[in-house]
């Protein structure tokens, strides 16, 4: 599927179903079209990887966008779960829309999955937690996900993208690259990076970049490993929502 001039976020809107979309006073009527296009084609191949309907990618048209708008200084992209919007800067977000929209479906998932995780609360962290989940097969298959992320092979030792994250936390003096929420996205990041069809709007940088080779994104078995659980948990629960888009529609 190839985007056209013609695609506009009220395309990316209807088509998604997406709860919002707002875009910056800043940016110039050229710069939004083309981000729209960009946008659009981006969020066709998430679909693709993960073989799920437009439900899946709006989070059932709870999950709002935004391009442009405020922002922190040298922050690329950013999800606010206050708010559940995923925000790009105008000028630095390309590459970090699957990142980000991990953050949004890590949080999305979260208290449905993990009924003590609270409003503000990941399943990522909440299985790291060990709170209480749904008794459901796929609340199994993302546990699987979770513990190739975060564990070692065995299941018993923190696995060598955690222990990377922490050493780096610490000559940082810092708490982000250990977080389980932020290890969960930057492996799904590679799991993207690693699935067809590339783009680089969607992911760039888990190969190559200065974090990837200081060992912050996952490499070699582990990475296989995880590529593996993603592509497994994704399959099942893009086939159960589209047999209920099917059943509905």
């Amino acid at each position: 599927m190839t985007a056209t001039p013609e695609v506009s976020f009220v395309t990316v809107r209807r088509q998604f179903d997406f709860r919002s979309i707002e875009v910056g006073r800043w940016v110039t009527p050229q710069e939004r079209d083309s981000a729209a296009g960009r946008f659009y084609q981006a969020l066709c191949d998430l679909m693709t990887i993960l073989q799920a309907p437009e439900t899946l990618i709006s989070l059932r048209s709870t999950l709002g966008l935004q391009y442009g708008i405020g922002g922190r200084l040298g922050v690329a992209a950013h999800y606010l779960p206050a708010t559940r919007q995923l925000a790009l800067a105008k000028n630095a977000g390309a590459g970090s829309l699957a990142h980000e929209w991990f953050h949004a479906f890590d949080h999305y998932i979260g208290s449905k999955t993990y009924p003590n995780a609270g409003q503000f609360g990941f399943a990522s962290s909440a299985w790291l937690k060990n709170e209480k989940s749904v008794t459901h097969p796929l609340t199994d298959l993302l546990g699987n996900c979770f513990q190739a992320i975060l564990l070692n092979e065995e299941g018993g030792a923190p696995s060598e993208l955690f222990r990377v994250s922490q050493a780096t936390d610490s000559s940082l003096k810092t708490v982000y690259y250990a977080r389980p929420e932020e290890l969960c996205a930057r492996a799904f990041e590679a799991f993207v990076e690693d699935s067809q069809p590339r783009n680089r709007f969607l992911v760039n940088g888990t190969l190559h970049s200065d974090e990837a080779k200081a060992g912050l994104y996952p490499q070699g078995e582990q990475r296989q490993r995880i590529n593996e659980a993603f592509q497994r948990y994704f399959a099942v629960l893009g086939a159960a929502l589209h047999r209920e888009q099917a059943k509905t529609g």
